[in-house]
């Protein structure tokens, strides 16, 4: 049998220790090892900090860094933004990967916070220029006001040329024979 002194003294202190010194030593090696590799990161220019002032910039560079300084053209009242967020917000809760349980938590918990999230965002996307929506209901308010657009009934020749125009698109569509055709055909 072959001993080697410095590994054979080492394990004897190592197995005469208190199993709880031993413990706070490795979580300690470990921590200054992790803090070594920090630090040379940072150093070397490759850290987090690094990257997300990399992010900052980014965001600082294309006018998204903060909503509240962006230039509306014109202002929409507040209803609107509203709907506009709230369409938003179902438009993002869909998109949110469902397969989340890390993120938002399990059940119906991290259901709410999903939901909570969508909502933040969609809030957040309607109060700069949004998607357009509240800009467009807006709008048609105004006109509806100002007497622009009149409800007016169909008389039958409208119908008639609507259905025309249905029938024709379905045929460049489909490629299927209009009524028209379908009668010739028959006879």
């Amino acid at each position: 049998m072959a001993i080697s002194p410095p590994s054979d003294l080492v394990l004897d202190v190592v197995k005469a220790a208190d199993p709880m010194e031993v413990q706070v030593a490795q979580e300690k090696l470990k921590a200054s090892r992790a803090a070594f590799r920090a630090t040379s990161l940072t150093e070397n220019g490759d850290g987090f900090s690094a990257k997300v002032d990399v992010l900052d910039g980014a965001t600082a560079k294309t006018g998204l860094d903060n909503v509240k300084n962006r230039a509306k053209t014109e202002e929409i009242p507040e209803t609107y933004r509203k709907f506009e967020a709230m369409v938003l917000q179902n438009f993002i809760k869909n998109m949110l990967p469902s397969d989340s349980e890390q993120v938002y938590g399990k059940g119906a918990t991290g259901d709410i916070w999903k939901g909570m999230m969508a909502e933040q965002l969609g809030n957040v996307i309607s109060e700069g220029d949004g998607v357009g929506i509240a800009k467009q209901m807006y709008n048609e308010a105004l006109r509806k006001k100002e007497g622009a657009i009149v409800n007016a009934s169909a008389d039958q020749d409208d119908r008639k040329v609507a259905f025309s125009m249905i029938d024709e698109f379905q045929r460049k569509t489909f490629g299927t024979p209009t009524a028209d055709a379908k009668i010739n055909n028959e006879a």
